[in-house]
């Protein structure tokens, strides 16, 4: 049996999260599923002092899924950090990837039709970094220090050439790699070896800032953008509202080993945790469902991949006929989308299974 490590969050990302467990039941796409469940509300890393981040983390590691909700990260130093920052060190984490695609009936902006594949660095870069304060008043100053790992680098050159010959695109982008010759620079040349590993692939690498002001004019084939940990955070975050919505995509944090193979996913939605729409059922859960489905579209157990296609199709269907939240000018709830996307999956598959 299939089991999908669940990590608990807070306020609407919790929320969200209990709706896409409700697509991911026995009695919608007829595989059962196991849910180990791992309670990460702030509350509870307090309490446990990050303990439960690290089983949670040991946990995805045995079982190779993972399905996280959107968590709180405290803005005071000495608290408990980013669960994420843990999770993805404890996990092996290599790439996030972030793909902003057109979403059926809801018109991006700018022009921008084709699927942007955003592929950053999980670990290392500005987060994690060491900072300190030295002096006081105004001469007081604040340093940092920031570190890649030419591994690291290797593996988000590597695995965005390879993501962009599955998707038939070209690899764009870069770092500030004029600016940042040594730093930033070792990601660049990581993403000229890559290139000629890769010959077939188009390959047009530009400045991080070119890379932003680009974007709103290419409108031609698809793209995928390898970045530095922090430059993809920011990247992501502008490419998926092009599309019309932030909480149109799932994020997905993937640990392999030198073949490249996955054999660690933790699927999330790529926002927040919206405090300000936590009770009112209005926040729209397509990222956690389509993060439950792309898990199991990775999934070898019978059923699962087809589970996982007939969910993604039946989100996107319900979307172009007009069943949308408000943040994609439509007037249904959380329950309401979830419910609709629960009913065209089952149809789905029953169609399917006598065909």
């Amino acid at each position: 049996m299939l089991s999908i490590v669940v990590l608990e969050g807070d306020q609407t990302g919790q929320e969200l999260l209990e709706e896409a467990l409700r697509t991911l039941s026995a009695d919608v796409i007829g595989v059962e599923l196991a849910f180990p469940r791992f309670d990460l509300s702030l509350e509870n890393r307090r309490a446990t002092g990050n303990g439960v981040v690290y089983e949670a983390a040991t946990a995805i590691r045995e079982h190779g899924f993972g399905l996280k909700a959107a968590t709180v990260t405290p803005e005071t130093a000495g608290d408990v950090g980013s669960p994420n920052r843990i999770l993805r060190e404890e996990i092996g984490g290599k790439v996030i990837v972030r793909t902003g695609r057109r979403i059926p009936g809801v018109v991006p902006l700018g022009g921008v039709h084709a699927p942007i594949s955003v592929v950053r660095m999980a670990v290392g870069d500005a987060y994690g970094a060491k900072e300190w304060r030295e002096g006081e008043g105004d001469d007081e100053v604040a340093l940092r220090t920031e570190r890649i790992e030419r591994r690291i680098c290797h593996a988000v050159a590597e695995f965005s050439f390879r993501q962009a010959e599955r998707l038939g695109a070209k690899v764009f982008g870069g770092p500030k790699y004029t600016v940042s010759p040594i730093y930033e620079g070792m990601l660049k040349e990581e993403m000229d070896e890559a290139a000629l590993r890769h010959p077939d692939v188009p390959y047009e690498p530009q400045l991080i800032d070119a890379t932003f002001a680009l974007l709103i004019s290419s409108s031609g084939a698809p793209m995928v953008i390898p970045a530095l940990n922090r430059d993809g955070d920011i990247l992501s975050d502008l490419v998926l509202p092009l599309f019309g919505s932030i909480a149109g995509s799932e994020s997905l944090l993937v640990a392999f080993g030198d073949d490249y193979v996955p054999n660690a996913l933790m699927a999330e939605a790529a926002h927040g945790t919206a405090p300000a729409l936590q009770g009112k059922d209005v926040a729209n859960p397509m990222a956690m469902i389509l993060a439950g489905a792309v898990l199991l579209s990775h999934a070898d157990e019978e059923g699962c991949q087809t589970a996982g296609r007939a969910i993604r199709e039946a989100c996107l269907e319900a979307v172009a006929e007009g069943v949308r939240t408000a943040d994609l000018a439509g007037h249904h709830g959380t329950k309401a989308f979830t419910d609709e996307v629960i009913r065209r999956t089952k149809t789905k598959l029953d169609v399917w299974s006598s065909l």
